[in-house]
């Protein structure tokens, strides 16, 4: 029964978790704009010891690999590589949009499943998954919203919408009477990226701890001054 740290840093808050065998022994959270940096070690330390564990006792470490937010995703990994160069475990890399769609996967089988995270203007990183099974129905990928966005699937499937860049699309998508927007924005949580790591441990679907970098999916933008 493999004990699991998870680490979840891809938007503005940060979460770590500890499960067992895919049960959740321990959780902590965070939803402040820029808590990752200064508060996931803390988090970590706490899930820990909550769960009456030390470090010695995981067998491994999990980590939400993005996309997301290019800071965030630099921090979780590096945290997550620096513990499991420390203790000696293997890492285990989640993709971020599928442990949204994990957390909501007890909607009706019927349902299609449409995580999205803010990227650029009327840009998201999106996915779609079944709902239950969470087959892959659309690949993770960057994606500019526009009225023709997901047409093909809205024809014939009710597509629910969610994260922190779903709120952005309600004026270009909510037209479609097959578009479902839950209130409230649904962050991603260490809570479901263990889940899927337990999974992936049993397959031992484990990382190159050195080479591994986060799943940016697109270069980090930045602005510079123009010279002179």
């Amino acid at each position: 029964m493999p004990i699991i740290l998870s680490i979840e840093t891809s938007t503005k808050g940060c979460s770590a978790a500890i499960h067992q065998d895919g049960k959740l022994l321990s959780i902590s959270e965070l939803s402040h704009e820029k808590s990752s940096s200064g508060m996931l070690t803390t988090l970590i330390n706490h899930v820990v010891k909550v769960a009456s564990l030390t470090f010695q006792n995981l067998d491994a470490i999990a980590v939400a690999k993005g996309p997301g937010s290019y800071t965030g995703l630099r921090i979780g990994v590096s945290t997550a590589k620096g513990l499991c160069f420390t203790l000696e475990k293997p890492l285990i890399a989640v993709n971020t949009l599928e442990s949204m769609a994990l957390g909501l996967s007890h909607f009706d089988s019927s349902y299609l499943l449409c995580p999205m995270l803010d990227a650029r203007r009327m840009e998201v990183y999106c996915a779609v998954y079944q709902s239950v099974t969470l087959n892959e129905v659309e690949p993770t990928q960057a994606k500019i919203i526009d009225e023709t966005s997901f047409s093909d699937l809205l024809q014939n499937n009710k597509i629910i919408f969610f994260g922190d860049g779903a709120e952005k699309c309600k004026a270009t998508l909510g037209v479609n009477p097959n578009v479902i927007f839950l209130n409230g924005n649904q962050y991603p949580s260490a809570k479901y990226v263990g889940i899927l790591a337990t999974k992936a441990f049993g397959m031992n679907q484990f990382e190159n701890v050195a080479d591994f970098e986060p799943y940016y999916l697109k270069e980090f933008m930045t602005t510079t001054p123009k010279k002179k």
